[in-house]
Formats: C-alpha cells, sequence, structure tokens
C-alpha cells in the first residue's frame, strides 16, 4: 500500500480497526454473493458472466454502501460508549444481513419466489401460525447453515481479532486517537454519505433494472424496495372514495323460493387440472367424475379470486374480492364491508354452520367465520381426534368432520341449513393419508403425495353426500363442490400456491350438484369466478336480492362478456386479468409482463406480450392498479368511522 494512502487510511481508522472490519465484512459478502449466486442458479439466471454480473448489481451496490457506513461509524466513534453502541448497531445490523440473505435463500428454495416485505411482515405478525410451513420446508442443515453464519456475524471478527492481534493496548510510539478531528469527520462523513447512495442505488428503481427479472435486487434491498411500493399501493388506496352499493343488501322471498338445504363442500387447494372430472387420464377423483355426470352442472373455467384459503373464502361467502393486502384483514372484528351469504340465509330462518378440520387458530379462523355470519363453527379442537391421521401441520383428515356434523344435521335439519365443509387434506406438506389406500400417479413424490390426498377428497365428498341420503336430506340439498386455489409444482419455476398468477393455481373445480336439476348433467364454458357464489346460491333458491347488487352474476344466467381480475398473496406480487381468452399478468414491474391466448396456450408457454403492444398493456395493467385500489377502497371505507 502506498504511504500516503495508507496514512489517509490509519487518519480514519487505525490498523486494528480495519483488520477488525475486513474480518467482518469479507466473510459477510462470500457469504450473501455465495447465496445470491445459488440462487440464480434455482432460477435458471445464472447465465453468462456479463449477465450474472448485471444480476449481482444491487448486492455489489448493497454490500459496498454498506462497507462504507461502516467505515465512517468506527471512524466517527472511536471511543468510550459511541464506540460500544457503534459495534452493536454494526453487528446487529450484520446478524440481520446474514438472516434476511439466508431466509430469501430458502424461501426462493422452497418456493421459487422472491422475499417480498409483505412476506417478511406476515410471519413476524403470525408467527405461531407461520412455524408449521417453516419447519416443513427448511432442513434441518440450514438451520444450522444460519446458525453458524449469524453467531459468526456477532462475535467471530472479535474471536480473530483478539486471536491475531491480542488484546487491545497501546502501542509504544502510538498515542492514543482522541476525538473526532474536524478533517476525519469530514472524511467520514462523505464516506457515510456515499455509502447512503450506494444503499439507495441497490434498490434498483424499475427503469435500471436491466433484465428486469424479480431476482435482480439483492436480498436486504428487495425488502425495503417491496415496502416503499406496498407503501404507495396504500396511499393510492387511501385516496380513493367508493360507495359500498352492497352494505344494504337483502333477500326477498318470492313465487319461486324453496327453502332447500345448501352444503359447500371445500377441496382444499385443488386444481382442475388434477380432478377426474376435468382430466379424464388422471383417476383421483372417479366417484365425483360420475356424481359431475348426473344432475350436475360443471363450469368448464373456474376460477379463485386470490389463491390463498381466507382470502378465497371471503369471495365464497360475500361475493367480493378479498383486500389485497397480505394481512388477512377480513379477520379484524367487524372487518367485512357487507353481509356474508350465511347471514342473508339467517335472516330467512335458515340454520347454519361451519366445519373445519383444520386448526380454528390459524388466520383467526374463528372470527372470520363469524364475520361471514355463520351461527356454528367448529374445528378439529373441537372434535374427536383419535382414529383419524394428521394430514398437514394444519390439521387432520377431511372425515374427522363426519360426525360432528351428523349430530349437528340431526339437531337442526327441520329447518333449512347451510353448512360449509372445509377441508384441508390436499394441502402442503401432503402427508400420506392412509384411509383409502394409495396408488402410483407420479415419479415425483410431492406430487404424487399430493394427487392422494386429492383422491382422499373424492371419499371424503361421497362420504358427506352419503350422510345427507341417510339423514333424509339428499333430494332438498344443493351441493356446491369446489377448489379454493390449485397449487404449482415447478410448471412455471414455482411451487404452491400464494405468489403464483398461473392457471395451475388460479383455474378451480367447480361442480354444482342438485338431485333436483340439470339433469343428465349440465356444462357451461365459463369464465366464472367465486364471486359468483352467493348470487348463484340465492338465484337457485329462488330469493331476490334487494338494497344492493353483487358484482358477480349467477351460473343460471345467460353469460355475458367481462374481465375477471386476480391478485396473489403477497401484496405486491402479481396481478392478473382474463376477458375472454386473453390473460394479462403484471408483477409490478419485477418481472415483464406476460400475455397469453389461453384458447392456444392454456399453459402459458409463450408470452405474447412483446407483439401486443405498449398500449394494451398500459391499459391492462392500470386496469388492474386501479381495481386494486377500489377494492383495498370498499374495505378501508367501512373500517373508517362515520
Amino acid at each position: 500500500m502506498p504511504q500516503s494512502l495508507r496514512t489517509a487510511a490509519l487518519s480514519l481508522l487505525d490498523r486494528r480497526d480495519w483488520f477488525y472490519l475486513l474480518w467482518l465484512l469479507v466473510p459477510l459478502a462470500a457469504y450473501t454473493l455465495l447465496l445470491r449466486l445459488l440462487g440464480l442458479r434455482l432460477q435458471g439466471e445464472a447465465g453468462g458472466f456479463f449477465g450474472t454480473l448485471g444480476l449481482l448489481r444491487s448486492d455489489f451496490l448493497f454490500l459496498g454502501g454498506y462497507a462504507l457506513l461502516s467505515v465512517g461509524l468506527l471512524a466517527i466513534f472511536r471511543r468510550g460508549w459511541g464506540r460500544r453502541a457503534a459495534l452493536v448497531v454494526l453487528h446487529a445490523s450484520a446478524v440481520l444481513v446474514v438472516v434476511i440473505s439466508t431466509s430469501a435463500y430458502q424461501y426462493l428454495r422452497s418456493t421459487g419466489a422472491t422475499l417480498d416485505y409483505s412476506v417478511v411482515a406476515y410471519y413476524l405478525t403470525s408467527f405461531g401460525e407461520a412455524t408449521g410451513a417453516i419447519s416443513s420446508e427448511a432442513p434441518l442443515y440450514m438451520w444450522l447453515i444460519l446458525a453458524e453464519a449469524a453467531l459468526y456475524a456477532a462475535f467471530g471478527p472479535w474471536v480473530f481479532t483478539r486471536a491475531f492481534l491480542g488484546p487491545r493496548r497501546e502501542v509504544g510510539g502510538e498515542a492514543p486517537l482522541r476525538g473526532v478531528s474536524r478533517r476525519r469527520f469530514i472524511v467520514a462523513g462523505v464516506g457515510a454519505g456515499a455509502g447512503v447512495l450506494l444503499l439507495r442505488g441497490s434498490l434498483l428503481p424499475e427503469a435500471a433494472r436491466g433484465q428486469g427479472t424479480s431476482v435482480s435486487r439483492s436480498p436486504v434491498s428487495n425488502l425495503i424496495a417491496t415496502r416503499i411500493e406496498e407503501s404507495r399501493m396504500d396511499a393510492a388506496a387511501e385516496s380513493v372514495r367508493v360507495t359500498n352499493t352492497l352494505r344494504g343488501i337483502r333477500l326477498e322471498p318470492t313465487f319461486r323460493t324453496r327453502r332447500r338445504h345448501v352444503a359447500l363442500i371445500h377441496l382444499e387447494s385443488t386444481r382442475e387440472r388434477s380432478v377426474t372430472p376435468y382430466n379424464r387420464d388422471i383417476a383421483t377423483m372417479p366417484l365425483l367424475a360420475g356424481l359431475a355426470r348426473d344432475n350436475s352442472l360443471l363450469v368448464e373455467w373456474a376460477y379463485t379470486t386470490t389463491p390463498h384459503t381466507s382470502k378465497a373464502i371471503t369471495s365464497v361467502n360475500t361475493g367480493l374480492y378479498p383486500h389485497p393486502d397480505t394481512e388477512i384483514v377480513e379477520a379484524l372484528p367487524g372487518a367485512i364491508p357487507v353481509p356474508g351469504i350465511a347471514a342473508l340465509l339467517a335472516e330467512q330462518g335458515y340454520r347454519t354452520a361451519w366445519f373445519q378440520s383444520a386448526t380454528k387458530e390459524f388466520e383467526d379462523r374463528a372470527l372470520l367465520v363469524e364475520n361471514f355470519g355463520y351461527g356454528h363453527f367448529q374445528a378439529y379442537e373441537d372434535m374427536r381426534t383419535e382414529g383419524f391421521q394428521r394430514s398437514n401441520y394444519l390439521g387432520y383428515e377431511d372425515d374427522i368432520m363426519l360426525e360432528p356434523s351428523r349430530r349437528w344435521l340431526e339437531e337442526n335439519a327441520s329447518s333449512p341449513t347451510l353448512v360449509m365443509y372445509l377441508g384441508v387434506t390436499p394441502h402442503h406438506e401432503y402427508r400420506p393419508v392412509d384411509r383409502y389406500g394409495r396408488r402410483r400417479f407420479s415419479g415425483e413424490e410431492m406430487l404424487d403425495r399430493y394427487l392422494n390426498n386429492v383422491r382422499y377428497d373424492d371419499f371424503w365428498v361421497r362420504n358427506i353426500i352419503r350422510q345427507y341420503r341417510e339423514l333424509g336430506l339428499y333430494e332438498e340439498t344443493i351441493f356446491v363442490i369446489y377448489g379454493d386455489h390449485g397449487e404449482a409444482f415447478g410448471e412455471h419455476g414455482l411451487k404452491g400456491h400464494d405468489p403464483i398468477p398461473y392457471e395451475e393455481v388460479l383455474r378451480v373445480p367447480l361442480i354444482i350438484h342438485d338431485p333436483q336439476g340439470f339433469d343428465g348433467g349440465a356444462r357451461i364454458e365459463g369464465p366464472v369466478q367465486l364471486i359468483d357464489f352467493p348470487p348463484t346460491i340465492v338465484d337457485m333458491l329462488g330469493f331476490r336480492v334487494t338494497g344492493g347488487e353483487y358484482i358477480g352474476r349467477s351460473l343460471l344466467r345467460p353469460p355475458e362478456e367481462r374481465t375477471l381480475l386476480f391478485s396473489c398473496r403477497p401484496d405486491v406480487t402479481a396481478m392478473a386479468s382474463i376477458r375472454g381468452y386473453e390473460k394479462y399478468i403484471y408483477h409490478y414491474g419485477k418481472r415483464p409482463e406476460e400475455f397469453y391466448d389461453l384458447s392456444r396456450d392454456p399453459t402459458e408457454q409463450n408470452n405474447l406480450a412483446p407483439r401486443v403492444g405498449r398500449r394494451e398493456l398500459r391499459r391492462r395493467r392500470e386496469e388492474l392498479l386501479e381495481w386494486r385500489a377500489r377494492t383495498a377502497a370498499i374495505f378501508e371505507e367501512h373500517q373508517r368511522p362515520a
């Protein structure tokens, strides 16, 4: 090192401090860059040398900014309590970088998606609920790697500095540095300011993202950037004022009214391509396929609204699009801005009940069901669990609901009833449930386990219908059998459901079985969405809606051209719209926009966005952003004091 440079460096920090920082910053940089390279390889983005460097630009800016800020911090605070506080901040931030980088890699490894702010916020506020999902996906060796890396970030530099240089002491000929000279303060301040600029640059605004992929930011920068994006979206929603035309909605009997029973059968995480009525090549649900051919309406193109259970069932029960926030806003006290179908039917003399094989604790499900207006709620904690298997970290196999639902029906079926059966067996982590045996559907283990659990629900649906027959209720019951969302197994490089806007997740089965209707079976093409459930049920029962109008439509009415709209979870991940067979996907600028012709490309392999034209893409994007703000505003207006 030239003498002038060495002198300048030592004017900021002494040799021991430089040694200390190198033992902190170099391993930290190596660790985070290694995880990013592994992540790029998982995403298939690790191409040529210069392409990879381009994708790591944000990481280099972040690490450079972090290093300059670290030097400036130790240069300003050289002694006393200020130095101790600076060291605490330095090590705490290093540990945080390690935790975020490791978590982002594991999340990418598990789901194929980036770790955004809303995901972290959800896990932190709902840690007890999320522990099952976290523990089921994170292998032991990742926990060990995280623990070792965090321990090193906390104590490693001190250990190595002490081992090589011994305890801190004054050396002859070197007077201890006292105070902060004006020159050193200015230099340190300029360096820290440059660090801040580099950190800001690491956020990579949309115009500077180069390849525009979802992995172009460093993990920490991505959390900050997505938080900023989410704040902008929230501000946009707050500026919107809407009139909730459904707040005063009521049902009125007509000459067509028939007070029949209604059973909603919820097929958890079930995608249409994995059930036999939609795919004859897969024998997961032959019993349901037979049912679909007999007094049933099968919807060929049915869609969820948001691929997350608590959000999807909001649409099923209220006819609304759910709140776009990651948080389950709908489960806050009094948060639902319209009466649910259960509350409306209860006013007409119906008895209502909700049974689920999942825990009542997850996402405040009991309060959410209360907001929907159900009179009775029962989760597995209030059921006999002996003789039933765990199906996943959320609950038990779905047959556990049969006995309590039979007792309730025996006590209440003298009145018309609305009953929700919310299953959970096909939900991740797809534990094997052996009650009805196992078959070989796929050579991929997780997909095979999933398909076997879908097969389990074929028997479960049969058992529910058999129960209604045995109780003498079958002929007077309308059965609505539906999936809340699908599941991805790498079709587009992603796994799971929450952040995925593709057909394998958005498209679901929907079969309405009516022993007194649809003679010989009926089919409609669609597209249909979960918001259509309340108006369809009301129409089938013969009631008239007053005091408002549903945004969905009854499936018994002639089809009309409309645009279906979708949000993903976590928020600010992706949105989509479908009009006819044209599907548009917006990734909030994290990835290029996508446009598909589903009539020719149902598996979304050929992105037509470059051919569509900027004007059409902008129109579809603005439509989604306006819809998101309007949807959020409906809930926000309801919560504002009058």
